[in-house]
């Protein structure tokens, strides 16, 4: 299920690298964490679908709104979300959780629930490097976002924080 999601999400993004290639990324730093986090089988299946769907509203709102801001996504993407998960037949408490995921993938207070907590950290650790972040600002988001003890190690060690 997880890869034809991953191939449906490419569909989606077809023609736009840059798009894919944050997903992925991010994907791939969730199941990591995830796996290193010791998290059970169920847990890691919403995370790492969350992961690959986390940005699916990004395109809609460009085209609506001339603009793909955090609140925006917040707001269309549970939706759009829920209509893909549907239509690869996800199951229906799977689907929830990831449409919660999606509607607060940049809400950084109250955050509940590791697969919450990690879909933020490794969102995160693509987005510093994306967004060719200062230090300042890398050492800023590690001391107020990250929590698990892999996530935690990757962003030290990929932007050499030493704290």
């Amino acid at each position: 299920m997880i890869n034809n999601l991953y191939l449906e999400m490419i569909k989606l993004y077809k023609g736009e690298p840059k798009r894919i290639q944050h997903f992925t990324k991010v994907h791939s730093y969730c199941q990591l964490i995830g796996e290193m986090e010791k998290l059970n089988k169920e847990t890691m299946f919403i995370l790492e679908t969350a992961a690959l769907v986390h940005d699916i509203a990004i395109k809609y709102c460009e085209e609506k709104y001339q603009s793909h801001t955090g609140d925006l996504q917040e707001i269309e993407g549970p939706a759009l979300a829920k209509e893909l998960l549907d239509k690869l037949n996800f199951d229906k408490k799977v689907n929830e959780r990831v449409q919660y995921l999606v509607g607060h993938h940049h809400t950084y207070d109250n955050i509940d629930g590791i697969y919450y907590q990690i879909l933020v950290e490794a969102d995160f650790i693509v987005n510093i490097y994306e967004g060719n972040k200062d230090k300042q600002t890398a050492l800023y988001t590690y001391e107020k976002i990250f929590k698990t003890e892999c996530g935690k190690q990757i962003f030290r060690d990929m932007f050499n924080l030493e704290v």
